[in-house]
């Protein structure tokens, strides 16, 4: 009984150690800060989630550069962001970092030079974080700091949130507070009178579906970028309408 007990803890072990999201390696970048000090201008954006807070994001959250932003695809993500002191004592928190959820895009803006405003050019990896979130590793006054930055498993509360938009024969559904990679490689949807569906990224955060689902019940199955897959059972009752949004148990 005790080796039968071992080898099941063991197999558990092993299975958690393949499915949790293995953090990237150290990067050089910069980052700036956008939205207030109260990061109201930080709500909407180009991932969809809308108001950051019923989306599970709050004020921790960033937009990034065309070379981090990958046409929406890195929407959810999370980055340890660390002020690099070596590099600028005067506006660098010593020691300070922040994990923050990638929530919007930071466009480039090819008017100015890389190195005097452009800080969103492509090839820069730049972070144009809420304002609550900068100040936690940069001095107000300083505007842009260099930073060294990680990918980093994302920890959110409660489960994988599904907001529908759209009509009839067209399902738009925003899906946030997802953890573990944080960001999706592929969706697919379920009645509970049709098969799987496969869906396709519409923008940001958003997948489609040109499926009638209309008074069925809908199941999801969701692919991360590290390969992790979870299915979302009924998450959304057959009672469903579009404009709400349907909380899940689930998490990565």
């Amino acid at each position: 009984m005790a080796k039968s007990l071992a080898g099941v803890v063991l197999l558990a072990a092993l299975f958690m150690a393949v499915d949790a999201f293995r953090p990237s390696g150290l990067t050089n970048g910069h980052a700036t800060f956008y939205g207030g000090s109260d990061a109201s201008g930080t709500m909407g954006g180009a991932c969809g989630y809308g108001d950051l807070y019923s989306a599970g994001y709050g004020t921790m959250t960033a937009a990034l550069s065309t070379a981090l932003f990958n046409n929406g695809a890195s929407c959810g993500e999370c980055y340890r962001i660390t002020c690099d002191y070596a590099a600028d004592s005067r506006w660098c928190k010593k020691g300070a970092s922040v994990v923050i959820t990638a929530t919007n895009f930071c466009p480039p803006n090819f008017a100015l030079p890389s190195n005097n405003g452009g800080w969103c050019n492509p090839p820069l990896k730049h972070f144009d974080m809420a304002q609550p979130a900068w100040e936690k590793i940069g001095i107000y006054r300083g505007g842009i700091v260099p930073v060294v930055f990680q990918r980093v498993s994302c920890y959110k509360r409660g489960g994988v949130r599904f907001r529908i938009n759209g009509r009839d024969y067209f399902e738009l559904v925003n899906i946030s507070n997802v953890g573990g990679a944080g960001s999706i490689k592929s969706v697919s949807i379920k009645g509970s009178k049709t098969g799987w569906l496969p869906m396709s990224r519409n923008w940001g955060a958003n997948w489609q579906s040109n499926a009638y689902l209309d008074g069925q019940s809908i199941s999801f199955s969701i692919t991360t970028t590290d390969g992790a897959t979870r299915v979302f059972l009924n998450v959304v009752p057959s009672s469903w309408s579009f404009g709400q949004t349907y909380a899940s148990r689930v998490q990565f």
